[in-house]
């Protein structure tokens, strides 16, 4: 069907770029090492020279890396018969769907017949996914993951690894679908750096900046890898490694990388399902499941289709911000859009023990992140409560800690219909008022609208430019939104209303209960996607109902795992093999500050339950 893949290099004579010897990209590699693992974090505002100058090294490797890459001969949609063809031969559904192209959404699948609401429409086998667990088992990898302590600790670069390795292997059982795959993406590893430039000021740039320099380290170090330890020999990369194959592989990984099941159900991995991961996004309810009994992914239709009419599914509640940075794309009709914040209370306050620990009854770090969203109210429970318990008073806050009925109090710090204090209202929206006015100063927009018609823009800057203005719009309803809070509480301060108490009226206990139901659990990095931490654990009132549930599965609500970073595995890491600073300490980082800060935080997940029938996973983009 397809053509097998080659190796192909460009040598002199021919108008490719001087290759440079092994010993010059060694120290072009060091380098790039060195400068990505500095144990000194930036200061701030110097993130983006920073930038500049890791580009500029990557860039050098580029240039003299051009012309070596592994190749497939022919378009990707070339392929796409032979992925239907293969999928086919392992048992995957294929039947009431094809591939086409839908224009700027670029491919998906369409509909060739009528499907009703709700009917299973996809399914893909065990068998045919690349997993974390099929990368520990590779004849070519299974040594150097085995002995590498980065590889055993963040399984989407072993993901990644893994893809690259079976794309350099033409007989590969893999091969229809990674032929099949994206030759680039448009996520932020490909803007150009004026692209980039058009996300100055707005709550993602940090996220895309510390994505790339993780990129840059990680391939520095795979690099040294592959050509110094013993236990890489047998990978076929070390004549066709280039930052340009691992930007692929990693963007491949992240836009596609999923959790599910170990094949022994004991825990969770990360997949890529093959012809599943075309198709794309849209609002609604997830519809994704993996059936344990049947060892495969099913899918069912979220709403009713025509004939020629393209199949969707929903990623999940994520912001534009994280659509654009881990999927390459703005989704316009966005419900779920928001600006993520770091909130923190300063360690040197003098009432930090005090409001921690009611936090931490509460269920919330005293450094936390949380979303400014583009609805009404504009601010989640988990917000409100951090807000109320960052502007308590010192005798409010005994109050919550040993007064009378403290614990049922705890219940209602998430609920806006019991203030703590009108004052404490007073403070808490004028407070976020103004973090959002001056988070507003950093959006310098008056021309956006204006550059947005451009015919020569380019699709990346159009993508930032669109996510700036969307950014800038949430934090202007925040700030007007709070405006209203303020002035409404202020008058009933000076009317002298009664303060409402929980106690009063019948369901209040109930609704506060509700409202502490959707505050967070102590909140962990979701980029801390280490493979043994990804067990799912239960109380044991959840285990004695799966008991009598039997052999019924369990369902998930998994959040989307964050590419490239997490914290480094216990034991020493300032060895000559295992770099310090390999993973990105700063996004881990707990940052003492009293009100918001700039940087925005990975994806959620979101909590599992244990009494229905499948596993549901969200889908990432093609």
């Amino acid at each position: 069907m397809g053509k097998k893949s080659r190796v192909k290099t460009q040598r002199l004579g021919t108008g490719a770029t001087v290759i440079a010897s092994p010993k010059e990209m060694m120290i072009l590699i060091s380098q790039l090492l060195q400068r990505c693992s500095s144990t000194v974090a930036p200061s701030p505002g110097k993130e983006w020279d920073e930038y500049v100058q890791i580009r500029a090294l990557v860039e050098k490797i580029r240039k003299r890396q051009k012309g070596i890459s592994v190749l497939f001969d022919g378009s990707r949609e070339d392929y796409f018969p032979e992925l239907m063809s293969w999928a086919r031969e392992c048992g995957a559904s294929t039947e009431g769907f094809d591939i086409a192209n839908f224009e700027e959404e670029g491919y998906g699948l369409r509909a060739t017949r009528a499907i009703k609401a709700e009917e299973l429409v996809l399914w893909v086998p065990r068998e045919m996914l690349m997993t974390v667990e099929s990368a520990k088992n590779s004849p070519v990898l299974c040594a150097l993951h085995g002995q590498n302590r980065m590889l055993q600790a963040m399984g989407n670069v072993t993901l990644a690894l893994h893809l690259l390795c079976e794309r350099a292997n033409p007989s590969s059982r893999w091969a229809p679908y990674i032929r099949s795959l994206p030759l680039h993406y448009d996520t932020p590893l490909y803007y150009e750096e004026g692209e980039v430039h058009h996300l100055l000021g707005t709550q993602a740039l940090q996220d895309v900046l510390s994505q790339y320099k993780n990129t840059a380290r990680q391939y520095a170090y795979i690099y040294r890898e592959v050509h110094t330890h013993p236990a890489a020999s047998k990978l076929p990369l070390k004549d066709a490694f280039t930052y340009d194959d691992y930007r692929w592989a990693v963007s491949s990984v992240m836009t596609r990388q999923n959790r599910i099941p170990t094949e022994d159900g004991g825990g969770l991995t990360l997949a890529l399902i093959p012809l599943w991961d075309m198709c794309n996004h849209t609002g609604g309810a997830i519809t994704t499941s993996y059936n344990l009994e049947a060892h495969r992914c099913e899918c069912t239709a979220l709403r009713g289709y025509d004939k020629d009419e393209q199949i969707y599914i929903c990623y999940g509640t994520r912001s534009n911000a994280e659509f654009v940075v881990h999927n390459g794309f703005f989704f316009q009709d966005n419900s779920h859009d928001g600006v993520k914040i770091k909130l923190g209370v300063s360690k040197s306050e003098r009432l930090y023990t005090m409001k921690a620990e009611v936090l931490t009854r509460a269920g919330i770090a005293a450094s936390t992140v949380c979303t400014l969203q583009c609805n009404e109210p504009p601010i989640s429970a988990q917000l409100l409560a951090f807000l109320r318990v960052f502007c308590m008073t010192a005798e409010e806050l005994k109050d919550y800690l040993v007064g009378e009925r403290a614990i049922g109090k705890i219940f209602t710090l998430g609920n806006s219909a019991f203030p703590v204090s009108w004052k404490n209202e007073i403070k808490l929206w004028s407070y976020l008022e103004t973090r959002a006015t001056l988070l507003l100063t950093t959006y310098k927009t008056e021309e956006d609208p204006a550059t947005l018609k451009k015919p020569d823009l380019s699709p990346h800057s159009h993508v930032a430019i669109k996510l700036r203005l969307a950014e800038k719009l949430i934090l202007e309803k925040a700030s007007a939104s709070a405006r209203a809070k303020r002035l409404h509480f202020q008058k009933q301060l000076a009317e002298g209303a009664p303060l409402p108490r929980y106690e009063e009226g019948a369901n209040s206990v109930r609704e506060s209960a509700e409202a502490y139901r959707k505050l967070p659990a102590l909140p962990h990095k979701l980029e801390e996607v280490e493979e043994d931490s990804q067990e799912v654990s239960f109380n044991k009132a959840q285990e004695e109902e799966e008991n009598k549930l039997q052999k019924k599965p369990v369902l998930l609500d998994m959040g989307k795992s964050v590419y490239g970073t997490s914290a480094a595995p216990d034991g020493d890491v300032n060895d000559d093999t295992y770099p310090t600073q390999l993973f990105d300490k700063e996004a881990t980082k707990e940052e003492e500050m009293p009100g918001f800060n700039l940087t925005l935080d990975t994806i959620k997940s979101s909590h599992a339950t244990r009494n229905v029938q499948a596993i549901v996973v969200t889908l990432s983009a093609d």
